[in-house]
């Protein structure tokens, strides 16, 4: 099995590159963050003629997710359970294929909007423990992957690329991310690379990416079962120094 999560920062200027990357890496699941395209301007055709189901939970100019399944799967949810919210923005899909729950994340960044923009950081992060709960209690085995926006510890960010009150490593941040690998969940990466200075993400400014000054907040947050099938993780850097790149790269993730 081999999934791959990629904040792709919008698939219709980036399509082409999704399209090279299935071709040489045939993965079963491909997890899109950030496609910034409604439901119908998403371009499915290009990737069923591939071989790929297409889910697709969109929203016009921001956020949106979908799932490219080789697969026959089960629709679950487009929203995340629990998440008190009058207006959800589209950052949650998740399926049921292979056996498995798979769920496909973008949380909010927490940097805008002030206090309320955080706290609707904290609300997602509360709604997904509990999620993470659910599956625990009834022993499903299940996959969350994708773009956190949560540097886990200081190690998951180059020196002076974030001041100490960004909402990507304030407490209230890392803290829900520990809650859930308190609860029982395994941080994938870091299950085969305790040590390693890795990182899946370099801004277009500044020179980030000539630097290597990245920060690490994409992540696969993996069930027991799942750990212990964990064969490898991936970081797939040269993505990144393409023409046109997005700033985030793609995780692949092999059982």
């Amino acid at each position: 099995m081999k999934l791959v999560s990629w904040n792709i920062n919008s698939i219709r200027q980036r399509h082409e590159h999704v399209q090279a990357f299935l071709t040489k890496e045939q993965p079963d699941w491909l997890f899109l963050q950030e496609i910034k395209c409604q439901n119908e301007q998403f371009p499915k055709e290009t990737f069923e003629e591939m071989g790929y189901q297409v889910i697709v939970h969109g929203q016009k100019a921001y956020n949106g997710v979908a799932i490219l399944s080789r697969h026959p799967y089960q629709l679950n949810h487009v929203v995340l359970p629990d998440l008190n919210e009058e207006e959800p923005q589209a950052r949650y899909l998740e399926i049921e294929c292979q056996g498995v729950i798979l769920c496909n994340l973008y949380l909010p960044n927490g940097n805008s909007g002030g206090e309320e923009g955080f706290q609707r950081k904290l609300h997602f992060i509360n709604a997904l423990s509990k999620r993470a709960e659910t599956l625990l209690i009834n022993k499903q085995d299940f996959i969350f992957a994708g773009d956190f926006n949560i540097c886990p510890t200081d190690q998951d960010f180059a020196p002076k690329t974030l001041s100490e009150n960004d909402a990507l490593i304030r407490t209230e941040s890392r803290n829900g991310f520990y809650r859930l690998l308190w609860l029982g969940l395994t941080d994938a990466l870091r299950a085969l690379y305790p040590t390693e200075t890795l990182y899946t993400f370099w801004d277009y400014t500044r020179g980030a990416w000539q630097r290597n000054a990245g920060l690490r907040i994409d992540h696969a947050l993996l069930s027991p079962k799942m750990a212990e099938q964990l064969k490898s993780f991936t970081i797939e850097k040269s993505e990144r120094d393409k023409e046109q790149p997005s700033d985030h790269v793609p995780i692949i993730i092999e059982f």
